[in-house]
């Protein structure tokens, strides 16, 4: 079989058992458990993936050699069957793992030896790399099949991804119960979405805010905004100004580039605007950066000095809360459609980007603003 039919294989038997562990063995039960269930890192499920989807194709390599560097015929690329197969796997099924391959991830990049249970990966957490690896070893060791292992983890994450759905349901009607109150104020929105970027991490949050802004009120500014870019994507590989880009309705040249900041802008922070600004293949004419953080003065002196040396582009420095604020009583008639822009981007962010909790809260503390909770 190749890895396709591999895959479909293993996906129709992980429903057909889908309320019923296949393994027997409780110590590795907990182990894919763990690995699947692990919200703040979810690497480890994609990296078993790939491993056992080598071993399956080919049944003489080692599990714990997913890269070529180490070199020998029992070692393979895990990466290519990650991209090359898993990818269209999990997005077809819809599967909460990493939406890129694992072996980008820093703690698993560059690496040129087994991964075997006595070399400690270092990422976070420590428990999560743990278990994937003993995993791996109880493949080699053939205390478990590679395929009864990959069923089981298909297994998990499919209970996994139903039961997130089921919650997002249940959520997303109990809004639909309270759609015929007063519309929330512009004021009960900025404390609302204040409370949510209060969240742990919420560094994607501030992108989404501005994004909002031109998703609800784009026509009436005759100005769109671009795709956004990934959230671990830095701006030298896609080639783009900011966070968010703005173009003129019917035009594809950038005119408005913002840049979010969770802490303080720095003269150092202008000074790569301006380098950037330097390359860009059009004029730009505002140059914004939006910080949660304390503005400080002289860099916004600072800042103002280039209008001049860059022949009219402007560069300042807007406060996230405060630009919001006044979007929201500017377009206070459209206060509802910026609110559900922003959950709708909200929602459709990868969990890498926000997780699931980020996204429950967010609908948990819409209900409780609209039902007056």
């Amino acid at each position: 079989m190749n890895p396709q039919e591999i895959l479909r294989g293993i996906y129709e038997r992980a429903v057909a058992t889908l309320n019923t562990t296949v393994i027997p063995d409780p110590v590795i039960r907990e182990r894919v458990d763990y690995v699947c269930r692990c919200m703040s890192n979810r690497a480890g499920a994609r990296l078993l993936m790939s491993c056992l989807l080598g071993k399956l194709d080919k049944p003489g390599v080692d599990p714990r050699k997913p890269y070529t560097e180490i070199g020998g015929a029992d070692s393979f690329s895990g990466r290519t069957y990650d991209e090359r197969f898993l990818t269209k796997f999990i997005n077809e099924h819809r599967l909460p793992v990493n939406i890129t391959t694992a072996f980008l991830t820093p703690t698993l990049r560059n690496i040129d030896h087994p991964l075997t249970t006595d070399r400690e990966l270092i990422g976070r957490p420590r428990e999560l790399y743990k278990k994937t690896l003993e995993l791996l070893a109880d493949v080699f060791e053939q205390k478990i099949a590679a395929d009864v292992l990959f069923v089981e983890t298909v297994r998990v994450l499919l209970l996994l991804r139903d039961e997130k759905l089921a919650r997002m349901n249940s959520l997303l009607k109990a809004l639909k119960r309270t759609g015929g109150a007063l519309p929330l104020s512009s004021e009960a929105i900025v404390t609302l979405i204040s409370q949510h970027l209060a969240c742990k991490n919420a560094s994607r949050l501030p992108v989404l805010v501005v994004s909002a802004a031109y998703r609800a009120a784009g026509k009436c500014l005759s100005e769109r905004m671009l795709p956004l870019n990934p959230h671990n994507a830095a701006d030298l590989q896609t080639g783009s100004l900011g966070d968010v880009e703005i173009c003129l309705v019917g035009e594809g040249a950038v005119v408005t580039a913002y840049e979010m900041k969770m802490k303080r802008v720095t003269q150092d922070d202008i000074d790569a605007a301006v380098v950037k600004l330097s390359k860009a293949s059009n004029k730009i004419h505002n140059y914004l950066f939006v910080t949660t953080d304390v503005i400080d003065p002289n860099v916004i002196e600072y800042a103002a000095t280039f209008y001049e040396k860059t022949d009219g582009t402007e560069i300042a420095i807007l406060d996230c809360m405060g630009f919001l604020r006044h979007f929201l009583h500017l377009f206070h008639r459209i206060r509802m459609n910026y609110l559900n822009a922003y959950q709708t981007l909200v929602l459709n962010e990868p969990d890498s980007a926000v997780s699931q909790t980020l996204k429950e809260v967010f609908l948990a503390l819409r209900h409780a603003a609209e039902s007056g909770e």
